[in-house]
Parts: structure tokens; C-alpha cells; sequence
């Protein structure tokens, strides 16, 4: 950490979360340079900044939008899209900035977001995508509301025929009736994750509908691992819940780290309403991942 103190020109981070997902929002604006792949893997080696997503917020590349947010995975790959890092970074811009309401560009599009009055957060994540080649799968499916594939036994497989859809990134999601907790997710996720037939790898989810609006579900995250919340994941649950005719086109996803409330509306946009909080603050080296906490004043 001594080494860490030397930093003269980092750049500023917050140390946030959206319901236990682990988020470090690092302000790049002004620079012409990115966080590498070694600086997130650091800065994801130690303890006090283990993150499932980095948020680099750099200077707008599109009139009318507030900035570009790069994604970096803790594995130092990049995401397309997290509805629960996009909560951080409106949190974050709205106490710096005094407005409540953005416009980001991201690889998956162009993202809103605004932070209500009761301090919730909420993010239009776009539109799904269905067909085969948007999400990608390897191979042709016709309904990708149930393909073939499954882990476990041919005769009695553990998980099978899970719906998939893009929400800016590949999502799997499997449909159980027992406890989503009975299922070793740590030692399935990593194997499905990798699985030929998702040639950019896939986020798999366990999910349990309780009711047309309620639904429980766990997330091994794609470059990430098991996470407390997974955002678009949930937005994935409730749009192939619907259209599976298992759930309504609203409901509240019940995460290990709380509850999202996600909305599949009539433009056919999904939108996603959470918390977000500020942990603490720093700075850090964009090349190395040498990281330094701010002290708090007395």
C-alpha cells in the first residue's frame, strides 16, 4: 500500500455496490488511455477491491449522451452491459453533478438512467434480443425459448432447456421448481459459462417463479463467477418468464443481495428499479491497478 500512496496522478474511483454486486465506478474522463486488463485483475487480487464490475466512465463519443461506459469484467474482460453497475454511476453522477437524469453510451447502445426521489434508480437496459445470432448461440435455433442443453445425466439431468436471450450480453436461464439454492451453481456456472454453444461465453442463471410477479434467482456471471445480483440477468428472467408465459411482464427478481423490480413494457424496452450505495472512495492507476483509499477526514 506504501507503493499505492506514490500515485500522484490516479485516477478517481468509487467503491460501490447495487445489492451486493460489487461495483468500482472510475472516473476516465478527460483521458485518452483505459484501465488494461492487468490493472483490473490487481485491483480485483486484493481484498478490500474485489469487484464483480469496473465502470469506467470516459468522455462522451455521441452528441446527446452524458459519457461512454466502458465495462471490465474482474477476469479483465469486457462486459456489454450491467444494470447494477449503470444504478452506480447514476448515483454517482447525480451527487456530483445535481441532476437526476443520463444518457450513456455502452457497447450494448445507448442506455437512460435517472435516480428517483425516493432514491431508487432506475435504468432503461434497451431492448432483448431473441434470434440465434444476436445472443450468439454456435449453432441455429429456431425458438430460443427452450434449446437443447443440459448438465448432469441424459436420463435425469440436473438443469436442461433453459430460455436464452441477449440483454446486451448472452443470457441463460434455467427453470427449476426446487429451492435455487439446492444447486451447486459455483461447480455448474464455470462449465455452462464455457460451453461450445455460446461462442462469447453466457451468464447462467438458476430461477424459481413463486408467482406470475416473483421470481428467486442466482447468477454465475460470465467473467465475473457467482455474484449477489446480476441486473441483466434479472431483466433476462423476467423477459423469458413472459415469454414462456411463466411470469407477468413485470416482476420483482428476488437476488442473494435483495429484490430488482424489472419491467418488459409495451415499446419493448426493459426497465430495471434498485438501490445503489457508495462504500468509499480512491484512486488508482489505470496501467498497473495500484490502488490508494482516500483517508476520511476527521
Amino acid at each position: 500500500m506504501e507503493q499505492a500512496r506514490q500515485i500522484v496522478s490516479g485516477v478517481p474511483f468509487l467503491k460501490m455496490n447495487g445489492l451486493g454486486n460489487q461495483i468500482i465506478v472510475a472516473d476516465m474522463r478527460g483521458r485518452a488511455d483505459r484501465i488494461t486488463p492487468a490493472a483490473a485483475i490487481a485491483i480485483n487480487a486484493t481484498a478490500g477491491t474485489r469487484f464483480d464490475q469496473i465502470m469506467a466512465i470516459h468522455d462522451s463519443r455521441t452528441p446527446g449522451t452524458a459519457s461512454y461506459i466502458e465495462i471490465i469484467n474482474s477476469d479483465g474482460t469486457l462486459a456489454q452491459a450491467c444494470g447494477n453497475g449503470m444504478r452506480c454511476v447514476v448515483q454517482a453522477l447525480t451527487a456530483e453533478q445535481g441532476r437526476q437524469s443520463f444518457t450513456f453510451e455502452t457497447v450494448a447502445g445507448i442506455l437512460f438512467g435517472e435516480e428517483r426521489e425516493d432514491g431508487l434508480i432506475t435504468v432503461d437496459m434497451g431492448t432483448p434480443k431473441f434470434a440465434w445470432y444476436d445472443i450468439p448461440l454456435a449453432e441455429e435455433f429456431a425458438d430460443t425459448r427452450k434449446i437443447e442443453l443440459q448438465i448432469g445425466p441424459i436420463d435425469a439431468p440436473v438443469l436442461h432447456s433453459p430460455s436464452v436471450c441477449s440483454m446486451g450480453n448472452p443470457h441463460a436461464t434455467f427453470w427449476v421448481n426446487q429451492d435455487v439454492w439446492s444447486y451447486a451453481l459455483d461447480r455448474f456456472g464455470p462449465m455452462l459459462e464455457n460451453h461450445p454453444i455460446f461462442p462469447e461465453r453466457a451468464n447462467i442463471s438458476i430461477a424459481q417463479v413463486v408467482a406470475p410477479d416473483k421470481i428467486i434467482l442466482r447468477t454465475w456471471e460470465r467473467g465475473a463467477g457467482l455474484t449477489e445480483a446480476c441486473g441483466t440477468a434479472a431483466c433476462a428472467a423476467v423477459v423469458n418468464g413472459a415469454r414462456t408465459r411463466r411470469t407477468a411482464r413485470a416482476a420483482t427478481v428476488t437476488l442473494p443481495g435483495g429484490d430488482l423490480f424489472i419491467e418488459w413494457r409495451d415499446n419493448d424496452h426493459v426497465v430495471l428499479t434498485g438501490p445503489a450505495e457508495l462504500e468509499w472512495t480512491g484512486t488508482l492507476d489505470p496501467a498497473s491497478g495500484i490502488w490508494a483509499r482516500n483517508e476520511v477526514a476527521a
